[in-house]
């Protein structure tokens, strides 16, 4: 661009001094003609680099997954081929699920002989609470007709003092209250010693039920971190994506450890970082627009927006042992000089009509970015990208 702008300058130029003649072409001229191109170029760029910053780091980056199985075992179905695509869901490979089915139904098992034994023993200590209860209730009907038999007796009593009774019927109403008394009595004591049995036996009981509830809870977390295990022989794709770097092989054993995966999954979702410097940065906001040219797609300008900006880098982390003076009894190292600093990263989501176009992971290119500022000079950007993505055809190389 800044080839063209000085080539159109130069034929005015031409025109100006030589064709026509309009001007005198002396030594102050010249220094005129040679100034103007050369400070007028540099304030433009460096406007430019301001309302619309360029980079020519720009990167294809996906989401890596490396594979590494949570279960040991043998796989018995590899349904993958290297570097090809997967949906979301699709099986990618078994292991032999065998020893984790028979852990599976040994555990049911197990939950139903523990489920029989916490029903003996909750079974066992209702028997005894029931026996208290009718005891209790024994003792409380007795109690009832015992009071009524007192009461009967007492009108007896009364109507004998007073000449209107029958002795005899006073004679049996005594008796009656004796009967009830004696019936009380042994109630009482037949209550008395259902409490004594459930005393001495109800510790026992309850520790059976904490034992048979706490084995069985046992029990079912087995039982559910069996099932997990059996899930995890078969292992599915997380996402969209490519499997890359297949290492294993119907037959090959897998293990947890040490981590050795399987195979590599590459996300099909995609993110452009685009890094800068970090002064070029203070008036990019999100949501503005930005055009990458990759070398992988030459003469083709790819839309984007700018999805955020990463306010970190390596150089901002300290470590808390230097903050907290404690340097194993050395001084921090900051060294003799000052860091070059680091630059942030941009991440830029594809836009428009170049949603869904292929980018090869670790594609590299050039970008810009088109703040709200200057978009009068913004052309000037877009055009050197155009032509930047047009040298992507030249294959510079002599062999």
């Amino acid at each position: 661009m800044e080839a063209i702008l000085l080539g159109i300058y130069a034929f005015f130029v031409w025109l100006v001094f030589f064709k026509f003649k309009w001007l005198p072409w002396n030594k102050i001229s010249m220094v005129i003609v040679i100034t103007i191109p050369v400070v007028g170029l540099t304030a433009l760029i460096l406007f430019l680099n301001v309302v619309a910053p360029s980079s020519a780091d720009v990167r294809v980056m996906n989401r890596v997954l490396q594979v590494v199985p949570q279960v040991k075992g043998r796989v018995v179905e590899l349904a993958v081929e290297g570097n090809r695509s997967y949906k979301k869901g699709d099986v990618l490979l078994r292991i032999d699920p065998t020893p984790y089915e028979s852990a599976v139904k040994q555990l049911k098992a197990r939950l139903k002989a523990d489920d029989a034994a916490l029903a003996n023993a909750e079974a066992s200590a209702r028997q005894l609470s029931e026996s208290i209860r009718g005891a209790a209730g024994k003792v409380s009907a007795v109690q009832a007709k015992l009071d009524l038999a007192r009461k009967r007796q007492k009108e007896h009593e009364e109507l004998v003092a007073a000449g209107a009774g029958d002795k005899f019927a006073l004679e049996e109403a005594r008796s009656r209250v004796l009967e009830l008394e004696g019936d009380l009595a042994s109630a009482i004591a037949t209550e008395n010693e259902a409490k004594q049995k459930l005393s001495a036996s109800s510790q026992g009981e309850f520790a059976a039920i904490a034992s048979a509830r706490a084995q069985r809870a046992a029990t079912e977390v087995q039982l559910e971190n069996a099932k997990w295990e059996l899930d995890q022989t078969i292992y599915r794709a997380p996402a969209d994506g490519k499997v890359v770097n297949l290492q294993v092989r119907v037959g090959t054993m897998l293990v947890p450890m040490p981590f050795a995966p399987a195979f590599s999954f590459i996300e099909d979702e995609q993110e452009l970082i685009a890094f800068y410097h970090q002064n070029e940065l203070y008036k990019v906001g999100e949501g503005n627009e930005a055009e990458v040219a990759l070398e992988t797609h030459p003469g083709e300008i790819i839309k984007a927006r700018v999805d955020s900006v990463i306010w970190a880098q390596s150089q901002g982390a300290v470590p808390m042992a230097a903050m907290a003076g404690n340097t194993g009894g050395t001084l921090p190292n900051t060294g003799p000089y000052a860091p070059p600093p680091n630059r942030f990263a941009v991440k830029l989501k594809v836009d428009g009509k170049s949603k869904g176009m292929f980018l090869p992971t670790g594609a590299v290119g050039a970008g810009a970015i088109y703040t709200d500022s200057g978009k009068m000079v913004h052309i000037l950007r877009k055009v050197i990208l155009r032509v930047n993505t047009k040298m992507n055809y030249l294959i510079l190389k002599l062999h």
